[in-house]
């Protein structure tokens, strides 16, 4: 296998790579995303644009450290009908965001991006639509309790894998895209791209 850094401090991404015996050491692109959302979103950028130029940041950003080796990148955002939904920065915002996912419907889109020598050489992104129940505000803020800090924080309101799937009535599309990496395409551009 290709040796391989995470630009990312995800341990959920991390986990689904060693799931899949795909062996990355961690380094954290460490970029500061809401400047680079904020621009984007002037330029009327769409929240897939957003996914894939922040996963691409991050990646070229580690890749230009380490010559000759394959960097990943990766970015997850929440479209709820074309608005952009960032991770929660407080318990209050994940509420508000709760309250604008109650009842509707979404898609969570999952980016990823190689990239070496400080260039990207391969991106992939990929869609899951949720549905979400109607839930009243002491629900959410119930559901919102049972949910750790670092939960919160890491993997935006809701974790599929978790307390998250009692939220939805419909799921379509890959849960390792909803947990944040669209581990099937990165396989395979993974296996037939050995390191050169």
């Amino acid at each position: 296998m290709v040796d391989l850094i995470l630009a990312s401090k995800s341990k959920v991404r991390k986990k689904i790579l060693d799931e899949n015996n795909i062996l990355a050491r961690v380094e954290p692109s460490n970029i500061d995303e809401n400047i680079i959302k904020n621009s984007l979103l002037k330029e009327n950028a769409t929240p897939t644009i957003i996914s894939k130029n922040l996963a691409e940041l991050k990646a070229n950003k580690i890749s230009q450290k380490y010559r000759d080796t394959f960097v990943l990148g990766a970015d997850s955002v929440i479209d709820l009908e074309g608005q952009l939904i960032s991770k929660p920065e407080s318990r209050d915002a994940a509420f508000e965001i709760l309250k604008k996912l109650n009842g509707n419907k979404h898609n969570l889109v999952s980016s990823v991006c190689i990239s070496k020598n400080g260039s990207m050489i391969w991106n992939y992104s990929d869609k899951a639509t949720l549905i979400m129940k109607n839930f009243t505000n002491d629900e959410l803020k119930k559901y919102l309790s049972k949910i750790s800090n670092e939960a919160l924080y890491a993997y935006n309101v809701y974790q599929i894998e978790g307390e998250g799937r009692k939220l939805f009535s419909s799921i379509e599309g890959d849960e390792n895209t909803i947990m944040g990496l669209p581990i099937k395409k990165l396989k395979e551009y993974l296996n037939n791209h050995k390191s050169t």
